[in-house]
Formats: structure tokens, C-alpha cells, sequence
């Protein structure tokens, strides 16, 4: 074995090992273990200690893209027929309420200031977006359980759909209005991301319903289980459409079809811990915290437009379909992690908008520092507020 495999194997090690301690640690000081992951990594990271070699930031994409593909896949569990006919239209009209609101609030905030106006619709496009594998983890790791719960993880499970969507939607007009004349085909590129990825999930999802339950239970449902969700990210991606979105059709499809369909998501279930532990430190890894720098009056009214847009939208969405005070109350603060999503938007807007985008780059990577640490945080609060994690530890009631 090479000597530079050796090393990263020790690099892989300590990372695991880092998120048991964070596993250990997190419920005696009160912090999600995802916030703590993200500080360690942080620390580690180029930008402070530089404790980790450079290059094993090029893990991140490939870690992300496995971790993320799970959390879409059991997020997709949320989609059973018989819940979504009890909560369905809460979750969607919760959903589309904050998604609407929030890019309003961040899009007429911004002008107000007087940002220029195809940098106000870039961000209000991306500000929908949230972090599916920090929420998912901390309701997990919180052991939650009750409406306010079950909302987020709904909402969460199609904020992807809506965040294309809208970003999609915003980004033609700011193209328009700085007068390029492509934006029509990146109106349908964002539909094609939507609608392809549906297809995906529901064409390999298909097959793995009929699957599950006819093969042995153990580790052969773990190894289809992983196979097949595996197999949707990467065709996904190949495709060019949303793989979390794809593959949380997958698990739906799965949830709804499936003779035993608790068994996959058991069995993926098991597995996440170790590709959550090293995602979110090399999340963490990745963050440069002298961006912070760059936020300046325009950051500092995204962030606050951003938080008031989710808390506002759901309340008033949550009012309209007379869903509970606590649900209402608390369910956008539960959602203002952010991450790979908005920067995968930033990065587009970079590559079609040079001038403007470089601007939102840095901006964007400085927001989601605040929001993916602080965010966790905060949702972890309001659970506990609403009664639905039994301690501050995570140690359920």
C-alpha cells in the first residue's frame, strides 16, 4: 500500500472517531452534533489550524453526494400515502408559503437598500433553499417526535422541488434583466431537474418496491438497499437532475409500494452514521471563515430577510390550512440551515453571471457559515420548545 493511502486511511479514521466524540460529547454541552462537527472541521480546516492536508477537501463532493443520497432516500419514508392525506396539505401549503414569502421578503429587502436589481433576484432565488442533511440529522440525533416534527420533515423533503423552482424562475428574469438572451433554456433546465428526477426515482423505485420483501432480510436488504440508492444519485446526476430529489421519489416510491418497506429504510438507516460524521466535518473543512468578511449591510439583510421570510411564511401558511400554534409558531426556525443546495445555486450564477456572481459566491459561502452552524442550533431549541424532544441532550423523554 502506498504511504499517501496509508495516511488517508488515518485521515478517514480520525474522522469517525472525531464524530463519536462528537456523538459523546454533543448531549453533555447541549450542542447538535452537527453543529459541533462543523465547528471541529472548521477548526481543523485550512482557514485556522490547518491541521488536515489540502486535497482532502476533494473528498467532499463524492462524501456529500452518498450522504445526501441517503438522507433523500429516508426522507422519502415521509411520503406515505396514509400521512400525507393527514398532513399532506399542511406540508405543502407550509412549503410553497415560505418559499413564496421568503424569496419576496429577501427580493424587496434587498432593492430597498439599494442592491442592484438582478443581484436581489439571485439571492431571492436562492434563499428558499434549506439543508436537508443538517435538519434530518438533528431531529435524528434528538430523537424528536410529534406534529412540529413531522411538518419539517415534509417540508424539508420537498423544499428541494420548490427551491428549484423558484431559483429557476429567478435566475431567467435576473438573466433578462441583464440582458442575456439564453434565459428561456435555463427555464427549462430547471423544469428538466425537477420533472427528470422524478422519473428517475420513480423508474428505479419501481423495481427495488417489488424487491423488497422477496430477498432474505439483513445484510442482503442492505446491500440492495444501498445499491439501489446509490444507483438513482449517480443516474441522477449522469442526467443532470436533482439526485436528492430523485432520490427521495425513490424512497417514496419504496414507502408506498414495498411488501416490507420498513426494511430498507432500516437498513440505510444503520449505515448513515459514519457518511453523516465525515460530511458534515469536511463541510466544516471547507469553510473559510475570513468570508464572514464579505457580508457586509447587503449580507447582514439577506440573513435577517431570509430568517423572517421562513418564520413568517410558515406562520401565516400554517394559519391558512389551521395547523397547530406550535407548528405555526416554530416550524421556519427549524428550517434555516442552508447549504450545498444555495451553493450549488451561487456557483451557477458564477458561471452564467460572471460580474454579479462574483459577488453572490462569497456572499452566499459567508451566509450558510452562520446558518448550517447556528441553524441546528436553533431548530434544536424549538423541538424542545414544542415539547418534542423529551431534554436538551437529545435523549428522548
Amino acid at each position: 500500500m502506498e504511504a499517501s493511502e496509508g495516511w488517508a486511511l488515518v485521515i478517514l479514521g480520525a474522522f469517525l472517531l472525531t464524530g463519536y466524540v462528537a456523538y459523546v460529547i454533543g448531549p453533555r454541552i447541549f450542542v447538535p452534533r452537527v453543529t459541533l462537527l462543523l465547528i471541529i472541521g472548521a477548526l481543523c480546516g485550512p482557514s485556522i489550524l490547518d491541521l488536515v492536508p489540502k486535497q482532502v477537501s476533494n473528498w467532499f463532493p463524492f462524501v456529500a453526494h452518498m450522504a445526501l443520497a441517503m438522507v433523500g432516500f429516508l426522507l422519502g419514508e415521509s411520503f406515505v400515502q396514509k400521512e400525507l392525506k393527514e398532513k399532506g396539505r399542511v406540508i405543502l401549503w407550509i412549503s410553497i408559503g415560505e418559499t413564496v414569502l421568503t424569496a419576496s421578503i429577501v427580493f424587496g429587502a434587498l432593492v430597498t437598500i439599494g442592491a442592484p436589481i438582478v443581484l436581489a433576484l439571485i439571492l431571492a432565488g436562492i434563499a428558499p433553499a434549506s439543508a436537508p442533511a443538517a435538519i434530518f440529522e438533528t431531529i435524528r440525533e434528538g430523537k424528536a417526535k410529534g406534529p412540529l416534527t413531522d411538518t419539517v420533515l415534509g417540508v424539508v423533503a420537498i423544499d428541494d422541488a420548490w427551491g428549484v423552482m423558484a431559483f429557476s424562475l429567478l435566475f431567467v428574469a435576473a438573466q433578462a434583466v441583464a440582458g442575456q438572451g439564453a434565459a428561456s433554456s435555463e427555464l427549462l433546465n430547471g423544469l428538466w431537474q425537477i420533472f427528470g428526477a422524478i422519473l428517475v426515482g420513480g423508474v428505479i423505485g419501481l423495481p427495488m418496491a417489488w424487491l423488497t420483501g422477496r430477498i432474505k432480510q439483513g445484510e442482503p436488504t442492505l446491500v440492495e438497499a444501498v445499491g439501489c440508492v446509490f444507483l438513482c444519485s449517480g443516474v441522477a446526476t449522469v442526467l443532470n437532475v436533482s439526485y436528492l430529489l430523485a432520490a427521495m421519489v425513490l424512497g417514496a416510491v419504496v414507502a408506498n409500494l414495498a411488501k416490507h418497506h420498513a426494511r430498507p429504510f432500516h437498513a440505510i438507516e444503520g449505515i448513515s452514521e459514519p457518511f453523516f460524521a465525515v460530511f458534515f466535518l469536511l463541510a466544516g473543512f471547507r469553510f473559510e471563515l475570513k468570508t464572514l468578511a464579505t457580508l457586509g449591510l447587503i449580507g447582514g439583510v439577506y440573513v435577517a430577510a431570509r430568517a423572517i421570510g421562513l418564520v413568517v411564511g410558515g406562520a401565516i401558511a400554517g394559519k391558512v390550512v389551521e395547523a397547530p400554534s406550535e407548528v405555526r409558531k416554530r416550524v421556519g426556525w427549524c428550517i434555516l440551515p442552508q447549504a450545498g443546495v444555495a451553493l450549488g445555486f451561487a456557483l451557477l450564477a458564477q458561471e452564467k453571471l460572471p460580474g454579479i456572481g462574483d459577488r453572490v459566491l462569497p456572499l452566499v459561502i459567508a451566509t450558510t457559515v452562520l446558518f448550517e452552524i447556528a441553524g441546528p442550533l436553533i431548530a434544536r431549541w424549538q423541538l424542545y420548545r414544542a415539547g418534542e424532544i423529551g431534554e436538551l441532550s437529545g435523549k428522548a423523554a
